[in-house]
């Protein structure tokens, strides 16, 4: 297929490279241009403006760091909706507010055009393994025509339900993945201070059965030296996506007491000043509290 990518940061570099390794011919575009001279260099296109990328394409997709950053892409003169053909299919990738995405969605649709909310849940590892789980909502026709396409970035897809429920899921499991990885921390640091090894702990937590796929990945960054210069996913970023859970939680009238006390050792992080590393540094936090730094 012809395929449009707006918003070539983290998951875009990653993205981008399997839809080319599939056989699709991709052309991209993002608010800074020199994000996207590795991935022109591997054979995407460069286009001046998300309208001229989603004339040239079947399938545009986006994923951009929150909702005021879809509406710039999507909507006005020189957004997607701009340049989408009415047998196109825009599918956008962020993580924002449901309501947020209906409301793009309508105005797509009032034009005659097709949006499906399909965020990812994965990070750049599972990205590269091929095994990053996309979740759609909206027109289930549409869907059945891009479901290959979207096999081709990762080999679990879910159809979710109408318009706004996919980023509804996003944002539910990321409050889940937040505060796993906090209560990680937690353990851990329960266990050293009492006098077992972090190393071997680690070890432990990962061969128990509260083990899971982003503890198994992220879990080892909280030994010595062991954190990455380039966080997956730093303080900062995570905590946008607790705020928009509880935000969500607190329209609906849903009680999220435990996404409230992960967001607050967030906060801590802030406080600390380390909040330009991998979220998983709140076991700092926990260490400084235990007295053990």
């Amino acid at each position: 297929m012809n395929v449009g990518f707006v918003g070539l940061g983290d998951m875009g570099q990653v993205i981008v490279p399997r839809l080319l390794e599939a056989g699709h011919a991709v052309t991209g575009w993002n608010r800074t241009e020199p994000k996207a001279r590795p991935l022109v260099e591997q054979g995407m296109a460069w286009a001046e403006s998300p309208r001229e990328l989603a004339a040239r394409s079947e399938a545009v997709f986006s994923i951009v760091t929150d909702a005021d950053a879809v509406q710039a892409v999507a909507l006005g003169e020189q957004g997607v909706i701009a340049g989408l053909s009415p047998d196109g299919v825009y599918l956008d990738m962020s993580t924002i507010d449901p309501e947020v995405s209906r409301q793009v969605a309508r105005e797509f649709a009032a034009r005659g055009l097709t949006m499906l909310d399909a965020p990812l849940s994965g990070s750049p590892i599972t990205v590269r393994q091929g095994t990053a789980s996309t979740m759609v909502g909206g027109d289930r026709a549409a869907f059945d025509r891009v479901e290959p396409l979207l096999r081709d970035i990762g080999s679990k897809v879910s159809y979710i339900g109408e318009s706004g429920l996919a980023v509804q899921m996003k944002v539910a499991i990321n409050l889940s993945l937040i505060v796993q990885m906090v209560a990680f921390c937690e353990s851990v640091a329960l266990a050293e201070k009492g006098g077992v090894d972090r190393e071997v702990a680690v070890d432990s937590m990962l061969k128990s059965v509260v083990a899971s796929p982003v503890m198994g990945y992220r879990g080892p960054f909280i030994l010595e030296h062991n954190m990455p210069d380039k966080p997956l996913a730093d303080v900062t970023l995570q905590q946008k996506d607790m705020i928009l859970a509880l935000e969500v939680a607190r329209r609906q009238g849903s009680p999220a007491p435990l996404a409230a006390v992960a967001n607050e050792l967030l906060n801590a992080c802030r406080g600390r000043g380390i909040d330009h590393r991998d979220f998983v540094t709140v076991f700092d936090v926990y260490h400084l509290l235990s007295g053990m730094s």
